[in-house]
């Protein structure tokens, strides 16, 4: 059996280790909708990172800077950790954090804030994040649904070249920019041109053919199990460092109760919308 999930892949770390394991034991095959790793801009960065062709990648910014009015939270379900998981670094952002994930790999630490500033929710609308990668780049993460202008926003610094993305739900070629680093500007373009295809657009084609693709070749489809943890983890210590006033490893989140809960068992605001904190 194959399943193909819309995001979140589970409401939970714990959660989604159980399917992994159900993977394991029943032969089954899990796949989560995370579109944006599809389109082609993505799939020509990444080849970029990974054969080194723009030097190394030193610092990235993502940021879900969205607007959803009150009347949007009216369905019972939203807003709520038990039904959602989360506000949208969980729900929202989380399409950005996995394109950043794809292209910068597994994360070592972060540190966050979360706030309630103006949503009806149990949940958080604003969420800020540093994170750190084992090869010494750092990205800031921003998730917010407060915020009148949206926009969707990637950019990735390089040695010798910035690579910049800007759309809001879903993007085209013509949606990323690449400035190369003066003096590198012929060799910038040129990888650039070779890295890959172009003129597929993210989005839930582009990935559902990559998916049939492969089944086809009898492979696992993308995104694995695996895949979708490494995003739920970044989420989950986004979570965790917000509600804890501290950096979190992502080697520890195991150990907390943020591995089987989001908001780590329970959070209360202040009237000022900030987290009562307490013990990871």
């Amino acid at each position: 059996m194959n399943v193909w999930c819309e995001k979140p892949p589970a409401l939970s770390l714990a959660a989604l280790d159980e399917i992994a394991a159900s993977e394991v034991a029943g032969g089954a095959r899990f796949a989560t909708v995370f579109q944006h790793r599809f389109g082609s801009g993505a799939r020509r960065l990444r080849a970029l990172t990974q054969c080194n062709a723009l030097g190394r990648l030193l610092v990235a910014e993502c940021r879900t800077l969205w607007y959803r009015p009150d009347s949007y939270f009216e369905p019972a379900w939203r807003g709520r950790w038990e039904t959602e998981g989360g506000g949208p670094t969980m729900g929202h952002g989380i399409h950005q954090i996995d394109l950043l994930l794809s292209i910068l790999g597994p994360w070592r630490e972060v540190s966050a804030v979360a706030a309630r500033r103006a949503r009806p929710t149990a949940t958080e609308d604003l969420s800020v994040a540093l994170v750190t990668f084992p090869g010494g780049a750092v990205a800031t993460v921003v998730n917010s649904l407060v915020l009148p202008r949206q926009a969707s926003s990637l950019r990735f610094d390089f040695d010798f070249a910035t690579v910049e993305l800007r759309h809001l739900y879903g993007y085209e070629d013509d949606d990323w920019t690449v400035t190369a680093l003066d003096g590198h500007e012929d060799e910038v373009a040129r990888a650039w041109s070779d890295a890959g295809p172009a003129g597929v657009p993210s989005g839930h084609l582009a990935q559902l053919t990559a998916v049939l693709d492969v089944l086809d070749a009898g492979a696992p489809p993308p995104v694995t199990s695996a895949d979708a943890r490494l995003t739920l983890e970044l989420v989950a210590g986004i979570y965790a460092s917000a509600f804890t006033a501290r950096p979190v490893r992502r080697d520890e989140l195991m150990d907390t109760p943020y591995y089987t809960a989001m908001d780590g068992g329970g959070v209360v605001w202040t009237d000022e919308g900030e987290p009562r904190r307490g013990p990871l």
